[in-house]
């Protein structure tokens, strides 16, 4: 039977709900979709539906298909909290087969009560596992951020051996079980320029990064002015990346509009769309569905067991 695919709309003042039935009027899916958010923005797409109310019946504003809610942010962040909670539940009871986030606003979780800095970190918890990772996809380019959500000024510390080789095992793991790939070719982008060049700039590269990288049999580290260029070439399998934005920079300008994140390391398949909320253009009709329906597809294929290429 085709697998049956939970997606929240995310932050009901942004984007999500525009997006998704941009992503479903793009052609059938061989998928049952499940909408898990508030009605008043899910009524009338195909599919599904599991109501998560919105408190007060809030207002919907917006052009035709592109509706948002007027919530306080609060208030947005536990409708965004309620609907992924919602979608994890149903998981574990066996009812779907995988979600896909729709866009959170990370401030509005914070004020929910949601202690944690993305759907990542926050999903790892929900499930109860330890390791996870966020995969970036566009085309051949695979980005596996080694950190995610914390300061620039923190990440040289947070990138330990330990932590590159956590990292690369999930991505390897992920490479060999979802896309079939046999012995993944791994590369791993330095952290400084040049790759330290040397220790002249940093050494880092050469005192962490250089001996995870020879554990996991992978390329480098390399300069990222480099090997992500290799990568979208076909040389590397999946690119580790020592911190958030040098790697999601890469795979926007690669494929903006239609990467996937996926989270590898959980215990169910797991994909969002590569954007964020887009509050200044929520309701406006102009948001483009293109990453929504390849994160449903992704989703989609991964819960099926096929390779996702």
């Amino acid at each position: 039977m085709p697998p049956r695919i939970a997606v929240t709309v995310g932050d009901p003042r942004g984007i999500g709900a525009e997006v998704v039935a941009k992503a479903l009027a793009a052609g059938p899916l061989d998928a049952t979709i499940v909408h898990v958010g508030p009605s008043l923005l899910t009524a009338g797409l195909p599919g599904d539906h599991v109501d998560v109310p919105a408190p007060g019946g809030a207002a919907l504003q917006g052009a035709p298909g592109a509706p948002v809610l007027e919530l306080d942010r609060a208030t947005a962040g536990d409708v965004t909290r309620r609907s992924v909670e919602t979608a994890v539940q149903m998981l574990r009871e066996g009812t779907i087969d995988a979600i896909v986030t729709g866009p959170a606003d990370k401030r509005a979780l914070q004020d929910a009560g949601v202690g944690f800095p993305g759907h990542t970190e926050w999903l790892a918890a929900l499930a109860g596992v330890a390791d996870t990772a966020m995969m970036l996809v566009t085309g051949k380019l695979r980005v596996v951020l080694i950190t995610t959500h914390i300061p620039l000024r923190e990440v040289p510390g947070a990138v330990t051996i330990e932590r590159v080789l956590t990292k690369g095992r999930l991505t390897a793991k992920a490479l060999e079980d979802w896309w079939g790939i046999e012995d993944p070719r791994l590369a791993v982008c330095a952290l400084n320029p040049h790759a330290g060049d040397g220790g002249l700039f940093g050494t880092e590269d050469d005192d962490v990064l250089e001996p995870a990288a020879r554990e996991l049999d992978a390329a480098g580290p390399l300069p990222a002015d480099t090997v992500f260029v290799r990568g979208l070439r076909g040389e590397f399998d999946a690119v580790l990346v020592p911190y958030h934005d040098v790697g999601m920079t890469a795979v926007k300008v690669a494929g903006f509009g239609s990467g996937v994140n996926v989270t590898i390391g959980l215990p169910w398949v797991r994909t969002s769309p590569d954007h964020g909320t887009a509050l200044d253009i929520a309701g406006q009709g102009i948001a483009d569905g293109g990453s929504m329906r390849e994160a449903m597809r992704t989703a989609m294929t991964l819960a099926r067991g096929e390779p996702n290429r």
